[in-house]
């Protein structure tokens, strides 16, 4: 999408329409929510030809139109085809080390700077229609039906030997979709690759910021020549097609290090693979960047200091829950102690802390190699996760003893992690002198710095709000953290924002996750109420006397501070 500031320039440039004509349009497409390009274009007022002609004269560039232009197929395959869908570039020609790019938003410097990078050319760039990108694109699927016609022909019957399937493997065409694949997913940022076979197709999804979006679609006749090429790059049997295997690799360049780690399962229509990006050069963030409020984090630093005792995390698959625990551990980092970990997968590697990998394959389980870093004189541990009523047990004996455990469970709020653990056969009395605190977290989608809006809740908005929270308890909260001057403050008179939707976002409002918390401090009363074995219910309310923000707060607090919507937060708590 194009900056309307930079499109309004290049109309008044080139005297296209009056101010009138301007002001009702932008109105209107504001009211629809449509890029104001799109709507000037879809109403006729002005053809989008001489549209895109006027941005090329503002911006300097020479115009050009690639609608009834065959471009040579080992230039037009240059850019990833994803690349080309979402961010309107396209290259066109090469005359020695200057690659032609044409583009809808000469403005995007990002995607221009990775082509400059990847293809390590000089870029020329020219203006084009978003009606050329299109019909590029099916230049794509043209080209790609040519490349898949000799795999299409291969019957998977036929694919009887191992050096059949290597062969299919390092087929061309396989090894530069799967190439295309990895290296788009790094550079959106996914977290996560879902490659699906259907009955006649194969959908390959990214995971972006929590959310999974369709990237491409691909012949079912390559789905056993991508499932072979991951296998390989994975060490994995190539010809095991019914078992469930599990592998990684990775890619390492200049610009990053990631690690891929590898899922396959056996399905109905053939084998879908699952990839997890871990990027190994990622920076291991502080407790303010990872959404802590003021409030909260003196809760977290005076528990941290401890020099033993138990810190669990909790929530869903997902939720940032070992990024939290990193960012503890790199705080305790600090020469003078010995910080073992028992993890799976190791996610970051920090220097100086010794990482363990589990391998139940071997025996070493979390409560396996719990014992084992016990007898390696540890002042803290990290165990990735509670799972069981061995390790439950060894890790709160541990923290008895004189060591800092840290750990993670699965309970979708602060308050039930305790009975969790009594679930698992820890007496109470073990739960109340050593658990220090217990945050349960979430990750919410941040508005996107680029299209943020503000605007204030309608009516009919604050009616179904109302019917799923209790506002005067938002309220309070935001009062007590100094976002608003009085919980007697209506709702209707809040201003609270969300993104319309730009080039930096793909048009979603969102970019970029940050982490909504309650943090259970166990104090003495709340200890006392553990012992008695008092409901979940009873240890919370006490726990809110004594100044707990619970979740749902923290994320309106968020949602009013402009991180956040509003949308974003009751997706994540009411699920």
């Amino acid at each position: 999408m194009i900056q309307e500031k930079k499109l309004l320039a290049a109309i008044n440039q080139g005297r296209l329409l009056t101010e009138e004509q301007i002001g009702k349009a932008t109105l209107e497409a504001r009211n629809k929510n449509v890029p104001l390009a799109e709507f000037l274009v879809q109403s006729s007022l002005i053809s989008e030809t001489i549209l895109y002609e006027a941005l090329a004269k503002a911006a300097e560039l020479p115009f050009i139109d690639l609608k009834n232009q065959v471009i040579r197929r080992d230039i037009l395959q240059l850019l990833p085809e994803p690349l080309v869908q979402v961010h309107g570039v396209v290259a066109y020609d090469r005359v020695g080390d200057i690659l032609k790019v044409a583009v809808l938003d000469s403005d995007d410097f990002q995607t221009i700077e990775f082509i400059k990078r990847r293809m390590g050319v000089r870029v020329d760039l020219a203006q084009t229609t978003p009606t050329s990108i299109r019909e590029t694109l099916k230049q794509f699927h043209r080209g790609l039906k040519a490349e898949f016609k000799n795999i299409a022909q291969i019957d998977d019957k036929s694919l009887s030997s191992t050096k059949d399937l290597k062969e299919l493997a390092e087929d061309l065409p396989v090894v530069r979709v799967i190439d295309t694949l990895l290296e788009y997913a790094i550079f959106e940022g996914a977290s996560d690759i879902h490659i699906e076979p259907t009955e006649h197709d194969t959908y390959v999804r990214y995971r972006i910021d929590g959310i999974l979006r369709d990237v491409m679609t691909l012949p079912k006749a390559v789905h056993t020549g991508v499932v072979a090429r991951i296998k390989i790059l994975s060490d994995l049997k190539i010809d095991e097609h019914r078992l469930p295997q599990d592998g990684r690799f990775k890619i390492s360049t200049e610009d990053h290090k990631v690690s891929f780690r590898v899922s396959i399962l056996p399905v109905y229509d053939g084998e879908k693979i699952v990839l997890r990006l871990l990027q190994e050069s990622a920076q291991v963030l502080s407790l303010n960047q990872i959404g802590l409020q003021p409030t909260v984090l003196d809760i977290v630093k005076r528990n941290t200091a401890k020099p033993h005792g138990m810190i669990l995390v909790t929530g869903p698959t997902g939720s940032g829950k070992t990024t939290t625990l990193y960012t503890i551990l790199n705080i305790l980092n600090l020469p003078r102690v010995n910080i073992s970990t028992i993890e799976d997968p190791i996610e970051y590697r920090i220097p100086r802390i010794n990482q363990t990998q589990v391998n139940p394959r071997i025996g070493l389980t979390f409560a396996n190699g719990l014992r084992s870093l016990l007898r390696q004189d540890p002042n803290i541990i990290m165990v990735g996760e509670i799972r069981d009523n061995e390790t439950a047990n060894m890790a709160t004996q541990a923290a008895l003893t004189g060591h800092l455990v840290l750990s993670t469970l699965h309970t979708n709020n602060a308050v039930t992690a305790l009975p969790r653990l009594t679930e698992m056969q820890v007496p109470t009395f073990l739960i109340a002198s050593t658990t220090n605190m217990v945050i349960a977290q979430r990750l919410v989608r941040k508005i996107c710095p680029g299209c943020i809006e503000s605007y204030t809740l309608s009516k009919k908005s604050i009616q179904e709000l109302e019917k799923q929270i209790n506002v005067g308890f938002i309220l309070e909260a935001l009062e007590k953290e100094g976002v608003i001057l009085s919980s007697k403050q209506s709702i209707d008179d809040l201003l609270f924002y969300r993104g319309k939707g730009c080039k930096q976002c793909n048009m979603d409002g969102y970019k970029g996750r940050l982490g909504i918390y309650e943090v259970l401090e166990v104090t003495d009363p709340v200890a006392k109420l553990i012992m008695e074995q008092a409901p979940a219910g009873e240890i919370e309310k006490e726990a809110i006397r004594n100044g707990m923000i619970v979740m749902i707060q923290d994320g309106f607090i968020k949602a009013k501070m402009g991180l956040t919507t509003i949308e974003e937060v009751l997706r994540v708590t009411k699920e």
